[in-house]
């Protein structure tokens, strides 16, 4: 019966978006989506992270595969393990027209609820700067500053600081991503 009720939703919410396709026209993606569809490919990734401030970071390695849902979102799936255990987290990013931003929302396995951020792109430079907010692996909402930049089409590094109630920055990860072939 759950079945049942599962496909007639499925299906009037199917009918409905047919007839008023009609009416109006679907959105276009923006110019801003060409940085989305760019990354798309499966990436190894290099990651290291300092866990305490002075102390040399700890590598470990990773895959990213990113991919489009639709031509707006760009999903990105990771995979890795770190410290002996494993670790896998997945992104949502997208443009927001009204905000002028890139919006993102991040889960993983190392923290108990979402993350999500807003970050502009410096095509100049080609690299991305954001906030981002969130829980810690304590559940301790943190602010951190993310910034990727491209370094050619097969290549690019994430950052993530920590900041303080100052605004000072504690880098904490850095992951080299290189695209497969």
């Amino acid at each position: 019966m759950v079945q049942v009720r599962r496909w007639s939703s499925a299906l009037a919410l199917l009918a409905l978006l047919s007839s008023s396709a009609g009416a109006q026209e679907m959105p276009k993606p923006a110019p801003e989506h060409a940085l989305l569809k760019a990354d798309v490919g499966t990436w190894d990734a290099a990651m290291e992270m300092w866990l305490e401030p002075g102390k040399p970071p700890v590598a470990s390695q990773g895959v990213e595969v990113v991919s489009m849902l639709g031509e707006f979102w760009q999903v990105g799936a990771f995979k890795s393990t770190f410290m002996g255990q494993p670790f896998e987290g997945h992104g949502l990013t997208g443009w927001d027209a009204q905000k002028k931003k890139y919006v993102s929302a991040w889960v993983d396995s190392s923290a108990p609820g979402l993350t999500h951020g807003e970050s502009t792109y410096d095509a100049a430079t080609r690299t991305m700067t954001g906030l981002l907010i969130g829980p810690g692996p304590d559940g301790a909402i943190q602010k951190m500053k993310q910034t990727i930049a491209w370094k050619g089409a097969d290549e690019r590094v994430f950052t993530m600081a920590n900041l303080d109630a100052g605004g000072k920055e504690t880098v904490s990860m850095r992951i080299t991503y290189k695209r497969r072939k």
